[in-house]
């Protein structure tokens, strides 16, 4: 994929099927449904935190039957995403879903809606742990819990400072007392509509930016509604496009040197990110799953 490549030249290691093949390990299985419009540039990102473990893992891409995806090369898709339909009778030990850039319709009003909660009724019986992102989260706490979304007057954009509710929680090992993440979001969900679901725990929040982390079914689901895989320059990339497309846009806050959009990003969420993948890999993922596949239910 070209995300190894890339990750190579950052001197991130990545082994090949033959050396992995001679490996005395059963790899960890990961699917990825990746929704995100510029699909080679989160590939790269999310595998860049998945590699920053010891664990060995073997990754799958997963794309929607009922949706082609218009910015990423239709060759590549057909070389490296599978369809549902071929993977559906397999067990994953961790999925992630990503955000999708379709927050201001209502969930039921997506194109793809119908397959996407198949899906996600696939993965409570098929995987260990799954982590939703950004819209992903907010999707996947409506269709499992009922958790609403309401839309905000203004793009929250920018990165924020949170704060963690259950410091003994193993997804929080090694964060700070506070934490920054990136959010790139139109819509939020809302503390006290989470606190009336009594399966949910709330476990991170921002005063700026609201809710951050909510776990499910005792980590068997992580929803997480900022992006800390973003690379540093991805919130730069996004403030620019609109600005050309001459959109309503406000700065993201808290990104550049001294707020100056002239100036390069400071970049405040990097080892948090590592932390929180690779927290998610060891506890919830590598120590959960069974050896054999078969008896994930």
């Amino acid at each position: 994929m070209p995300a190894v490549d890339a990750l190579r030249e950052e001197n991130i290691f990545v082994m090949d099927s033959e050396r992995a093949s001679s490996q005395e390990v059963r790899p960890l299985k990961i699917v990825i449904l990746n929704l995100m419009p510029i699909k080679i540039t989160t590939e790269t990102d999310l595998i860049r935190l998945l590699s920053n473990s010891p664990l060995q893992i073997e990754i799958d891409f997963l794309q929607l039957k009922s949706h082609t995806s218009k910015n990423t090369p239709i060759e590549h898709m057909m070389t490296f995403y599978k369809n549902f339909e071929i993977i559906k009778k397999s067990n994953y030990d961790g999925m992630i879903i990503t955000g999708a850039p379709v927050e201001l319709l209502e969930f039921e009003e997506v194109t793809y809606w119908d397959e996407i909660t198949k899906i996600f009724d696939w993965a409570r019986t098929h995987v260990t742990s799954t982590l939703f992102i950004c819209w992903a989260a907010q999707a996947g706490m409506h269709h499992y819990y009922g958790v609403p979304k309401y839309p905000l007057d203004a793009k929250m954009f920018g990165v924020f400072e949170h704060k963690k509710f259950d410091p003994h929680n193993p997804i929080f090992r090694g964060f700070d007392d506070v934490f920054y993440v990136p959010h790139s979001r139109h819509t939020e969900v809302r503390a006290e509509d989470i606190e009336k679901v009594p399966e949910l725990t709330l476990l991170s929040e921002s005063s700026e930016s609201g809710v951050y982390m909510v776990m499910g079914r005792n980590g068997r689901e992580f929803f997480v509604t900022g992006h800390s895989e973003y690379s540093a320059k991805t919130l730069d990339s996004e403030y620019k496009r609109d600005l050309a497309k001459k959109l309503q846009i406000n700065m993201p806050q808290n990104y550049y040197l001294v707020n100056d959009p002239n100036n390069e990003p400071l970049v405040r969420w990097r080892s948090h990110a590592n932390l929180l993948f690779t927290n998610w890999l060891n506890y919830f993922v590598y120590q959960e799953t069974p050896y054999d596949l078969s008896k994930i239910h």
